[in-house]
């Protein structure tokens, strides 16, 4: 392996001969092609036995070369790849009829995962690389992804999670000639160590609460037992749907979705004050709390805004689910933050494209975003703005489970990894809240 040393005196001898960065560029070029020749020289000499110019009593031999043109991320390349005489050599590093270097196929999956079009990918392949690709081959390589999404799709998932956000987000494509909205449903798990997974995405024309029916039920296939919390926004039908597959399973409506509605209704003189005594019923410290302030809401505000408070009382069982758990992880219940940010991803890669000109385009681009996004999803989720306190989350779920005798998983649950309290841990939620609020 080439030192440091050896790289800087390098440097320093090319160093008089380049004057520019493309002079930099064609160097590389031909670093990389000497380096391809080099190794299947290599492999040859491997193949057959014995050194290049070495003569041998073997029936096999060397044979020549054969030129072609490869693409790679430093540009097009002329090799020389060698034959021998039965034609039994099969080179590894670049195969037969391989036309695309190891690392290419790369850069245009990350391009596509950032929203681009097959034209803009070629594009941007052709100004930063110097090589010519088409739109065909930018569509066959992101195809290669298929199978995984497929695979991934289809993935066992584990027994029991904790919190469930479900939620979709709509895109433009085109079929029969016209350009319609369709919905791509995400189902976003909180698992009992605190780290967000994407269960699966699915793709219908509108978002109802029949098809989410249809989601839930493959989840449960795919070995998801229960569901404590479904954290959702307000389709109507929506808690039925949970509820006909996962019967033990609360569902919170989601606290962001409901100002936002209500706020649509406000004018812009009274949108800060309107905003503060919603703030005063969410952000109470008990549902009895909440309820009083949701009267005080009513007096101040009910006639001017008499669809917002109408809206709050008809959907109050579903919103003031979180309060029957502790203090410091009801905002991870009562938004759906975590899915939002999600979203936004998604967004930013859908946004640049308008509209797709297939499903499965769609498909493509919003699977290469969620990948990109759940990269970052090494630490589990915060259960409030102190760090120290999402330790406690995963006690608390685990401890939620065993507590919940309703729960159907109560019988196997050294099977989904939790471990039935001694007589001496002695914990409750009550408990437990107390010693998160200490810490």
């Amino acid at each position: 392996m080439t030192n440091q040393s050896d790289i800087k005196k390098l440097a320093e001898q090319m160093a008089s001969s380049m004057k520019s960065f493309d002079d930099i560029k064609d160097f590389q070029k031909q670093l990389m092609q000497s380096f391809i020749d080099t190794a299947l020289e290599a492999e040859m000499e491997e193949h057959l036995g014995y050194p290049k110019h070495e003569k041998a009593d073997r029936p096999n031999k060397r044979n020549g070369h054969t030129k072609k043109r490869v693409r790679s991320d430093t540009g097009e390349l002329e090799i020389s790849t060698p034959r021998d005489r039965d034609s039994s050599f099969e080179p590894v590093l670049v195969s037969k009829h391989q036309t695309r270097i190891s690392g290419l196929d790369d850069k245009i999956i990350s391009f596509y995962a950032k929203g681009q079009t097959t034209t803009e990918i070629v594009e941007t392949i052709k100004d930063i690389y110097d090589v010519d690709i088409s739109s065909s081959l930018v569509s066959r390589v992101t195809d290669n992804i298929l199978d995984d999404i497929t695979a991934w799709q289809n993935r066992p998932l584990s027994s029991v999670y904790p919190i469930v956000y479900l939620d979709c987000i709509v895109v433009k494509v085109r079929q029969d000639k016209q350009i319609i909205n369709k919905a791509i449903y995400l189902a976003l798990g909180v698992a009992l160590d605190g780290k967000k997974e994407l269960l699966g995405m699915w793709l219908s024309e509108n978002e109802g609460a029949k098809f989410w029916l249809g989601v839930l039920t493959e989840l449960q296939n795919r070995g998801v037992q229960d569901i404590l919390i479904a954290c959702v926004d307000g389709l109507k039908g929506f808690p039925d749907a949970i509820n006909t597959v996962y019967p033990n399973a609360q569902v919170q409506l989601c606290i962001v979705h409901m100002v936002r509605y209500s706020m649509k209704f406000v004018p812009w003189t009274d949108k800060k004050a309107v905003a503060a005594d919603l703030k005063a019923i969410y952000g109470a410290d008990t549902l009895e709390m909440a309820e009083a302030n949701l009267e005080h809401f009513d007096e101040v505000w009910g006639k001017e805004y008499p669809h917002v408070i109408k809206s709050w009382r008809n959907n109050w069982e579903g919103l003031t689910v979180f309060f029957g758990y502790p203090k410091d992880i009801r905002r991870v219940i009562y938004t759906t933050n975590a899915i939002e940010s999600l979203n936004s991803v998604i967004r930013t890669a859908v946004n640049k494209r308008k509209v797709f000109p297939s499903d499965q385009a769609a498909f493509k681009v919003v699977y290469l975003a969620t990948q990109q996004a759940s990269k970052k999803w090494s630490m589990p989720i915060r259960a409030c703005c102190h760090h120290q306190h999402a330790r406690f989350l995963h006690r608390w779920l685990t401890h939620l489970i065993i507590l919940d005798q309703s729960n159907p998983i109560q019988s196997n649950l050294g099977e989904v990894g939790i471990r039935k309290p001694r007589m001496t841990d002695r914990l409750s939620e009550k408990t437990i809240t107390i010693k998160m609020a200490k810490s």
